[in-house]
């Protein structure tokens, strides 16, 4: 094989390899977000919606801010099999394709670089540690003045993107636009 091809796919290899390494990182990233959403429900029924949904998903009360009205939960974040499954499979594809490179640059140890394989399971095992963490939810509902006789109530939630995409999918409530 040619000497500068060789170098070039090792270089990309290792490029490709950082890359994954970063993947991995990212998978456990706190993703926190604040989204607005807009009713014209009642506060109790939009409360009452509120503990039921965070009690299904088991969220517990932690403080209550009547001066704020805001009422902060706390629950576990569980890991996914399935990412942790991907996670494995990619760190194994990955570390696999790097042997391959790496036994062509080093014939003489070749034969030992697809043993490395074994280090793919590290990267479900750091998502598996890493992302099974608390998590907080934090809610409050204000009134919102409007020109039509029906009142509405803006409900401002802050917590993980992926809760917010299921809150705002149970309880079929629109995004909040402020006028500009």
């Amino acid at each position: 094989m040619d000497s500068p091809v060789l170098a070039s796919t090792a270089f990309l290899t290792l490029l490709l390899g950082i890359g994954l390494l970063f993947f991995i990182r990212a998978s456990t990233k706190d993703r926190t977000e604040v989204i607005r959403l807009i009713t014209t429900e009642s506060e109790d029924s939009i409360l009452e919606k509120l503990r039921h949904y965070f009690l299904e998903r088991a969220y517990r009360v932690i403080s209550i801010d009547p001066d704020e009205n805001q009422v902060t939960l706390e629950g576990v974040v569980r890991p996914s099999y399935f990412l942790a499954i991907f996670l494995t499979f990619l760190a194994g594809v990955g570390i696999l394709c790097l042997s391959l490179v790496l036994a062509l640059l080093f014939p003489q140890a070749g034969q030992f670089f697809p043993f490395l394989v074994v280090l793919a399971p590290g990267a479900g095992l750091f998502y598996w540690k890493r992302s099974e963490r608390p998590e907080q939810v934090t809610f409050q509902i204000d009134a919102h003045p409007t020109d039509s006789l029906q009142s509405q109530r803006v409900l401002t939630v802050t917590a993980h993107r992926d809760e917010l995409a299921d809150l705002q999918r149970s309880l079929q409530l629109a995004a909040f636009e402020a006028e500009r």
